[in-house]
Formats: structure tokens, sequence, C-alpha cells
């Protein structure tokens, strides 16, 4: 086990044990394991870097019509409740004589989103790499989630 691992068990723990509950009780022995690896997982984007992810998957390409990729799945997690929000994103470009592999698109979306989050900046920050890697003309993006922060409490919709 790594030491952040360990660390993030025992926060879990903690929680548990802050609420009420008994840490040591069937249901819940591992769960404060369970909980550190899945944030972990949630949060692997902030190890991510942009360079490695495109892995030189930029083409030379005539193409100077805008290009759209839509529907692309994310998760993320609201950095003021800790709370998922899912949803779909939606990317336009400009190419200026490179295009962007496709699959990198969703790799792009995931490393951002899978970072403590708002919305705003993730988008902001969506449409600043592909522009970075692409030297594209101009970049839109566009999420639409659904905010458990806002459905689990508080205003419920």
């Amino acid at each position: 086990m790594s030491k952040l691992l360990d660390d993030l068990s025992g926060h879990f723990r903690a929680i548990i044990d802050g609420l009420g509950e008994d840490p040591d009780r069937e249901g819940l022995q591992d769960t404060p394991m369970r909980a550190a690896k899945a944030m972990q997982f949630l949060t692997c984007g902030y190890q991510q870097d942009l360079g490695d992810l495109v892995n030189n998957a930029v083409f030379e390409s005539a193409m100077d019509e805008m290009v759209v990729v839509q529907d692309i799945e994310l998760y993320s997690m609201c950095e003021h409740h800790m709370l998922p929000f899912i949803g779909k994103c939606h990317i336009a470009y400009l190419p200026a004589g490179k295009v962007l592999g496709l699959s990198k698109f969703a790799r792009i979306v995931d490393m951002y989103a899978r970072r403590l989050q708002i919305q705003e900046n993730l988008t902001r920050q969506i449409a600043e790499a592909v522009e970075s890697v692409t030297g594209a003309k101009g970049v839109a993006v566009v999420i639409e989630a659904q905010h458990m922060c806002m459905m689990m409490r508080g205003v419920e919709k």
C-alpha cells in the first residue's frame, strides 16, 4: 500500500466514526480502503500530463472546417461538496493545419474531469488543452451535466 492510500483510508475511517457508525462493523470493515482507492481513481487527473496523454497524436491536415466531437461522457467531482457531477461534453474546433486523434478528446476530458472541479473551470481547461495541442483557430466546449450536489441536497433539483 502507498502512504497516500493509507492516509486516505485513515481519513475515511475517521469520517465513518465521526458519523456515529462503527468502522469495525462487518459491512464497513473494508470501506475506508475501498473509499480511498475510489477517491484516488476519481482524482487521478492530477497525476496526468497533457503531452504524455496526447502522445504525438496531432496530425497535419488541410481541413479548415469546424470539427465537432459530441457526447463524450464525463464523470467529475464537485470541489465544493465532493459529490459527483455526471454528463456529456461536446467539443468543436477550427483546425489551423493540424487535427487531433479522435480518442484524445475523451482522454483530455477525463484528465481534467478526474480532479476536484467546477463545471466552468472544466470547460475552460478542456478548451485551452485542445487549443494548445492543435493550434486551432478557435475552440468551443459545452458541458451538460447533472450535479449531485444540487440533486441530492439543498435545492434537490
